[in-house]
């Protein structure tokens, strides 16, 4: 256990996250591949799209998407990582989250720099509401599901 920056324990975890699309691994079946669909949220309005997944080394489980928003052919775009807990349905070229376009334009912004680090993770799962994937008794969501 280990202490940050604003006095809260952590559990360490020896995990580490990486993108999909920079692992020699896939998606075991490419239907169920949500890089590049549109996501939506709470109230169906459209957030941006799967730019990449994040998983998990470890266990190789998807921990967070990578979504981007805005912007035109990839200038000024902005990107943020929503964790999968956040997913309420997928279908036919769509993730569906339970968050709403207000609380997700003040996400943390993605930074390259940050993603490898647990105390980052801490706060995107503090900011969405949900317990971290290393916490005691966590589930790991019914990700992905279809119709």
């Amino acid at each position: 256990m280990t202490t940050d920056s604003k006095g809260m324990t952590e559990v360490a975890t020896t995990n580490e996250l990486h993108k999909l699309s920079d692992l020699d691994m896939a998606v075991a079946d490419r239907s169920q591949d949500i890089r590049g669909r549109k996501v939506v949220d709470s109230s169906g309005e459209e957030i941006g799209e799967v730019e990449d997944l994040f998983v998990d080394d470890r266990e190789r489980k998807v921990r967070f998407l990578q979504v981007a928003s805005g912007g035109f052919l990839g200038i000024g775009e902005t990107k943020f990582m929503i964790p999968v807990d956040a997913i309420k349905r997928i279908d036919e070229g769509t993730v569906h989250v339970d968050q709403t376009r207000a609380r997700l334009a003040k996400a943390p912004k993605y930074d390259p720099d940050l993603v490898m680090k647990q105390t980052h993770w801490n706060d995107l799962y503090g900011y969405y509401g949900y317990a971290p994937f290393w916490g005691p008794g966590y589930i790991y969501p019914p990700y992905p599901f279809y119709r």
